[in-house]
């Protein structure tokens, strides 16, 4: 009975607080000094390779040398946190997932997902960098990018006869942070949102064909729904070709969560569920490793999130706060749940909500408050607990490591509460209009969102199918019954993740 009055009274309490007019802000008070960045003299590029100026050195300089070393030192600001974001998002697949999900399996099977992890760092960002970033972001076209950027053309640094020296390419006049940067950064969502899928079909899958899989997955599925949603395509806010005028997606609910939610839950129905599932139990062999693994999740997601701004500034503040907020009420509203429902807190609910919290709070991050953000993690950690322990035994469906019913179901409850709480106030992308529907009172948005995921369950989900097929016709999806009883770190690695003497 405490139980339940303690979370009946932390969802209203945030419910309370994620209505806008909860808190009177007297904005006219505060001043903002805004310095903006001084474009370079020659659009689109600029040389990084001048050291920072010394005091006596400004104070010596011409207005037009201040304006480029003004310019020069928002560069490295700007492109050390991004890199930094890159450091911390490739993080989150190893050590992060690795250990999540490693902890979950079997013992016998540990080895098996952490070199799913470490091989998909390693074969995404070669895909990557040969083709999927030009298919992903070249060109302007509605449905897929071109080669403008094939084998890093383009995007690398360069020699310019007419400067006397290296060049670099920037972003866009808008951001400057060099190509490379941002090629990088994209390239770590590349490799996490197919190891995200494994975690369905964990403990059962031949590791050539998730090879497979993965690839292909990434190329066909990937770099067009990457391009739809944050390059112009037919998902894109505003854009030109959107359907239903387009979604908000700031750091990947559609084209990284739903996508790889939607996927892993087709691959988990076709390859079918693992032996004794749902007939003996199936415990976590590691749940120190699982909690460790959410921890670095946690931290990690401050890049995927905040870092999605692409630049250091005041959005970037508000995309980190909502994210951790969004994080910790997911891990409490779960554990109180599961504390009502089952009588005990557990560790593994407390990792799997914070999950769920910076899964429903990733396309929101840049455009709703921290008092919403609130919000949206106790619901997600709510909903994604009846999802992972109701709704796949309900419909005895093996999503071994809950990739849909934290994944699919958080980024798909994300995305529907972005149409919701949006607001100009974190970020004005549409000409000072008003945004989500308790802001303005319109339901454009929140039909974008919808159509949003509905494209993206449709293609992510019909796409998986079809490679699918193709994959169990060539070499087969599953594993034999002798190895899968024996585990995977033994038939398809020949080692052992526990060795004792």
């Amino acid at each position: 009975m405490k139980q339940t009055l303690l979370i009946g009274g932390f969802l209203a309490l945030l419910s309370f607080a994620a209505q806008p007019s909860s808190i009177a802000v007297a904005q006219d008070d505060v001043a903002v000094v805004v310095a903006e960045d001084v474009a370079a003299d020659s659009p689109g590029t600029l040389s990084i390779d001048e050291p920072l100026a010394s005091d006596s050195e400004v104070a010596e300089a011409t207005p037009a040398e201040l304006e480029e070393k003004i310019a020069a030192a928002a560069l490295a600001g700007h492109n050390a946190w991004m890199l930094t974001s890159c450091a911390l998002v490739l993080f989150m697949t190893a050590p992060g997932l690795a250990m999540f999900y490693g902890g979950l399996v079997r013992r016998k099977n540990v080895l098996s997902v952490l070199m799913q992890c470490i091989f998909l760092m390693g074969m995404m960002t070669v895909l990557w960098a040969v083709v999927g970033y030009s298919l992903s972001f070249g060109g302007s076209g509605a449905w897929v990018g071109n080669f403008d950027y094939l084998f890093m053309n383009g995007v690398q640094r360069y020699w310019s006869d007419a400067a006397g020296g290296p060049v670099t390419p920037m972003y866009t006049e808008d951001i400057q942070i060099p190509m490379l940067t941002h090629m990088l950064f994209q390239g770590m969502f590349f490799i996490i949102t197919p190891a995200l899928i494994c975690g369905a079909f964990a403990e059962r899958m031949k590791f050539s064909a998730m090879a497979v899989f993965s690839l292909l997955w990434g190329l066909l599925i990937y770099c067009p729904l990457c391009h739809w949603v944050w390059d112009g395509g037919i998902l894109a806010y505003g854009s030109e070709h959107a359907l239903a005028g387009g979604a908000l997606d700031f750091a990947g609910g559609t084209v990284v969560h739903i996508s790889s939610g939607i996927s892993a839950l087709v691959a988990a129905i076709l390859i079918g569920p693992r032996m004794g599932y749902l007939r003996e139990p199936i415990q976590p062999h590691n749940l120190a490793f699982t909690a460790l693994g959410a921890a670095m999740l946690w931290v990690g997601w401050f890049g995927f999130n905040a870092g999605s701004e692409l630049l250091s500034d005041d959005l970037t503040s508000s995309a980190f706060a909502v994210t951790h907020f969004s994080a910790a009420a997911g891990a409490l509203a779960w554990v109180l749940t599961e504390w009502c429902i089952l009588k005990k807190p557990t560790v593994l609910g407390a990792s799997s909500g914070a999950v769920a919290g910076l899964v429903c709070i990733t396309p929101a991050a840049g455009f709703v408050q921290p008092m919403p953000a609130l919000l949206m993690g106790a619901l997600a950690g709510v909903v994604c607990y009846f999802a992972c322990s109701k709704l796949k035994h309900a419909l005895r469906y093996d999503d071994a490591l809950d990739a849909f019913g934290v994944h699919g179901v958080g980024g798909t409850l994300g995305a529907v509460l972005t149409g919701i709480f949006a607001t100009r106030a974190c970020w004005n992308i549409a000409g000072e209009s008003k945004l989500g529907l308790i802001e303005s009172g319109d339901p454009s948005l929140l039909i974008g969102q919808v159509v949003a995921i509905v494209v993206t369950y449709a293609f992510a989900g019909v796409g998986s199918l079809i490679l699918l097929k193709l994959i169990d016709a060539v070499i087969g999806l599953r594993v034999h019954a002798e190895s899968e009883q024996r585990g995977l770190d033994i038939t398809d690695h020949g080692e052992e993740g526990y060795t004792f003497a």
